[in-house]
């Protein structure tokens, strides 16, 4: 186990180091496994600094799932916040982003996978799940609903709720691929099937600028 040197920080870096080595203790031992006298080895740190930020294990597992799902939430976000003023543009982005690395990733699933039970025994966890989606689902609605009416077609809000809940089943099963599986793929598979899959949920809107179909005619 690699021990982490815990330099002099500011509160906010020194407890994301300990959600940092919580992850890599999960990650290594399982979610029973990581002990908090693990997690303070890892971070280079006493277990008494460790009660200085977080009340116990329970808080510390919270803290750390709620690093994952945000991580894996806001590359998807930021990739299409970056995309331009195109609303197809920042969809298709959105839509890549999600089922391409970093955020299709074995480590990152099975660390998902840990904490998944979690949420159907523990309140805290529960509403982290819960409040991490329903923003996920919101982005999406948001993207979903800018791009058809970039298109020239009008939706109703409930209909585009529930295109987003489709869209959005769909991107993580193509996530749970590629990251139980990605070698089987080559780096455009996925990217391709999610955005011809979207496509068709769309009504066959084409998330591909025109310019972009062209050049790959030729």
């Amino acid at each position: 186990m690699t021990r982490r040197t815990f330099h002099r920080a500011g509160e906010a870096e020194r407890r994301q180091d300990l959600i940092t080595a919580t992850l890599d203790c999960i990650s290594e031992h399982g979610l029973q496994g990581a002990t908090v006298r693990q997690i303070a080895a890892r971070a280079g740190v006493t277990g008494g600094l460790i009660r200085h930020y977080f009340t116990g294990k329970d808080q510390m597992l919270q803290a750390a799932y709620r690093e994952i799902m945000t991580t894996m939430s806001s590359a998807a976000v930021n990739a299409a916040e970056t995309a331009g003023e195109s609303a197809r543009q920042r969809l298709h982005d959105f839509i890549i982003a999600n089922v391409s690395p970093p955020v299709t990733d074995p480590r990152t699933l099975s660390l998902w996978a840990a904490f998944i039970s979690h949420v159907r025994v523990d309140p805290e966890f529960a509403r982290i799940h819960r409040e991490n989606y329903l923003t996920f689902l919101a982005s999406l609605e948001t993207l979903t609903a800018a791009f058809l009416k970039e298109c020239g077609r009008s939706i109703e809000p409930a209909e585009c709720h529930e295109l987003a809940i489709a869209i959005n089943g769909l991107i993580d099963g193509l996530w749970l691929e590629g990251s139980l599986a990605g070698d089987l793929f080559d780096d455009q598979a996925l990217p391709r099937i999610a955005l011809a899959s979207v496509e068709a949920l769309l009504g066959g809107l084409s998330l591909v600028e025109a310019k972009a179909v062209a050049h790959d005619k030729k």
